[in-house]
């Protein structure tokens, strides 16, 4: 069944999924675009920012993202041109969730969705942040800090960590 830390450590993971806020992972505040800004103004943007999407507005109101993937699978090798308007690329009408929904629903649409950013609304549907895949692993590792941070450097050379004795 497994040694009673392991279970230990399973149990408090399972209950911080369920029971934490989205907003215990602290995301940071969306960068927007327009659907009329340029897939070069994109690119740019999110090489400035170091992040993986951006998400798309027109007025307050929350109408799209677009992803790297996005401009990967629908740009990139195509007649598409830099020039082309992100409106023409992004997903529409993206699902979101709010800062207040549990952590489990955020990896559900990841998982189910194959998202690897969730838009984050507030009560008016006005964006507020984005989830990431890199906010759970980073709430993982800070979870099990001791358990991720002080492994060895080398994985093939655990010597130490196995069992004593004959």
């Amino acid at each position: 069944m497994g040694d009673p830390t392991d279970r230990d450590r399973s149990e408090r993971l399972h209950a911080l999924l369920l029971e934490e806020p989205i907003s215990s992972l602290e995301p940071a505040a969306p960068v927007v675009v327009t659907p009329d800004a340029t897939i070069g103004e994109a690119v740019r943007t999110m090489k400035e920012h170091r992040i993986g999407c951006l998400l798309v507005v027109r007025g307050e109101a929350l109408v799209g993202i677009v992803t790297e993937r996005d401009i990967l699978t629908k740009a990139v090798g195509t007649d598409v041109s830099t020039e082309t308007a992100v409106g023409a690329i992004m997903t529409s009408d993206p699902e979101t969730l709010r800062l207040e929904h549990e952590l489990v629903y955020a990896l559900n649409r990841m998982s189910v969705g194959g998202y690897r950013h969730v838009p984050l609304v507030d009560t008016a549907g006005r964006p507020v942040g984005v989830v990431s895949m890199r906010n759970f692993i980073d709430y993982i590792v800070e979870c099990l800090a001791s358990e991720v941070l002080n492994l060895p450097s080398d994985p093939d050379n655990l010597s130490g960590r196995g069992r004593e004795g004959a």
